[in-house]
């Protein structure tokens, strides 16, 4: 009898831990959401550049520097390197054939709801240090509903409005070599172009405040 019952607590105690052995497993195996870079961001000296009044600015994505990620949304990240207010006419992203400037697609993009916004960098909440080129103060667009390939290229546009704030903000611009981004700026607002136009000049040097380009 004793035997019997031995051998009864000792099955009873094997399908306990294989029940909980198959509880941790399908926890464990539920896909965690975490922030992933979509291209190899700002990783040296971010740089500087001033004086945005009136200029259109275009950050491109390679799409022959993307990540083998899955996203079906794009954020981008902007550094501030000074300035009190900077006022944004529009935003837009340019998609076009990897290595071409014709433009695709145009998806827009935008903060905190708006495709004009003004960003207070004189704020705390918005920038907790003051910016600099030591310390840029990293601005955060909305997610883009965008899924990029690498069949494409992306260009980030944005206007600064002709005003006393956009001349006396700055913006990071690192060397060639620190980012796999690139870009450009042109005068005059370049924002509203459409399928079918072409980007009007290609990117040449590092990126103007953008940094960063995540799935979060």
């Amino acid at each position: 009898m004793k035997s019997v019952c031995k051998i009864a607590m000792l099955i009873l105690t094997l399908l306990a831990v294989s029940v909980c052995g198959f509880s941790q497993s399908s926890v464990m195996e539920k896909p965690a959401t975490t922030t992933q870079n979509l291209v190899r961001g700002v990783i040296g000296p971010a740089g500087n550049n001033a004086s945005w009044a009136n200029y259109s600015v275009f950050g491109l994505v390679p799409g022959s520097g993307l990540f083998p990620i899955s996203s079906s949304t794009t954020v981008f990240y902007f550094g501030f390197t000074a300035g009190t207010e900077a006022d944004l006419g529009n935003m837009v992203v340019y998609t076009t054939v990897r290595g071409s400037l014709t433009i695709t697609a145009v998806t827009p993009v935008t903060l905190g709801g708006v495709s004009n916004p003004s960003i207070l960098l004189s704020n705390s909440s918005v920038c907790p240090v003051a910016p600099s080129q030591t310390t840029p103060c990293i601005v955060r667009f909305d997610p883009t509903a965008l899924a990029m390939s690498p069949a494409s290229d992306y260009y980030f546009a944005i206007y600064y409005t002709n005003n006393t704030n956009n001349s006396n903000i700055a913006g990071t611009q690192p060397n060639p070599s620190q980012t796999s981004l690139g870009g450009t700026y042109i005068s005059g607002d370049y924002t509203h172009l459409t399928v079918g136009q072409s980007i009007p000049s290609a990117a040449t040097r590092g990126p103007s405040f953008l940094m960063y380009v995540m799935n979060n």
